[in-house]
C-alpha cells in the first residue's frame, strides 16, 4: 500500500498517543500530511515526530469544545480523512461509579467524536470529493458482557459504535466512508504496566491497528463503510 496516500490531508486526534503515534508513523510511510490536534501546550516528549515536515501539530486544541472543533477544522487544506483516536478509559463497579466519572467518559469518547465527525464532515462536502472517517470503538462496546466492571466505559464506546454506524448510512451516497475498530487489549506500555502479569502475546500490536486504520481510510478502501472492524487479537 506504499504511498497511496501521498499528499493526502489526514486529521489524527490523539495523534500524540501511544495507539497514535503508530498511526502517524504507518500514515507517513504512505505518504500522508498528519495534522494531529494536541490538547496540551507542548507535544509529549516521546512522540517521535515533531520535527517531520509532514506532521502539523496544534496545540491546545479541546476536542470537546464544538467552537475549537470546527476552528481546528477549518485550518486543515482538503481534509481527505480524519481518525479519531482521542479518549479514555476507565473501570470501577457501578455502585462506586460517580455521576462525573460517567460524565467525562461520555465527554472524552463520545462527544469529541461526535464534533470531530461533524466537523470533518462539513469539510469533506464543501470539497465534493468524499473522504473517510475511523473511530475507535472498544471490544465491550460491541460485546456489552465484557463490559462488566466497567459499564460506563462500555456505554461510552457502545455510543461510539451506533455513531459510526448511523454516520456511515447517512454519508452513503456522499462518497463518505465511514467505520470504527473496536481493540480489545492494545499492547501500549501503560497496558503492560497497569497488567504486568498478562500474556502480552494475545493483546492486539499498535502496529497491527495502525495497519487496519490506513487501509480503512486510504482510496484502496472502495465500499468499506458502517463496519465496525474486531481487532481481537489472540483474546
Amino acid at each position: 500500500m506504499t504511498g497511496t496516500l501521498n499528499g493526502k490531508n489526514i486529521v489524527v486526534t490523539g495523534g500524540t498517543g501511544a495507539l497514535g503515534s503508530a498511526v502517524v508513523g504507518k500514515l507517513l510511510s504512505e505518504g500522508a500530511v498528519c495534522h494531529v490536534p494536541n490538547s496540551h501546550a507542548a507535544a509529549p516528549p516521546h512522540f517521535p515526530f515533531v520535527d517531520d515536515n509532514n506532521v502539523k501539530l496544534t496545540h491546545n486544541v479541546y476536542l470537546a469544545d464544538a467552537d475549537a472543533v470546527d476552528t481546528y477544522y477549518a485550518t486543515v487544506p482538503e481534509l481527505w480523512a480524519s481518525i479519531h483516536l482521542a479518549g479514555g478509559f476507565a473501570a470501577s463497579a457501578v455502585e462506586k461509579t460517580e455521576a462525573a466519572s460517567f460524565d467525562e467518559l461520555m465527554e472524552t469518547n463520545v462527544q469529541t467524536a461526535f464534533l470531530c465527525c461533524r466537523a470533518s464532515v462539513r469539510a469533506m462536502l464543501a470539497t465534493g470529493a468524499g473522504g473517510r472517517i475511523v473511530n475507535v470503538s472498544a471490544r465491550p462496546g460491541l460485546d456489552p458482557r465484557r463490559g462488566s466492571g466497567m459499564v460506563a466505559y462500555a456505554t461510552s464506546k457502545a455510543a461510539v459504535a451506533a455513531m459510526t454506524v448511523a454516520l456511515a448510512e447517512e454519508m452513503k451516497s456522499k462518497g463518505i466512508l465511514v467505520n470504527a475498530i473496536a481493540p480489545s487489549t492494545l499492547d501500549t506500555p501503560a497496558n503492560r504496566s497497569g497488567m504486568p502479569d498478562a500474556d502480552f502475546s494475545k493483546w492486539v500490536s499498535l502496529e497491527a491497528a495502525a495497519e487496519a486504520i490506513a487501509y480503512l481510510v486510504s482510496p484502496s478502501n472502495q465500499a468499506i463503510s458502517g463496519t465496525l472492524v474486531p481487532l481481537y487479537g489472540r483474546a
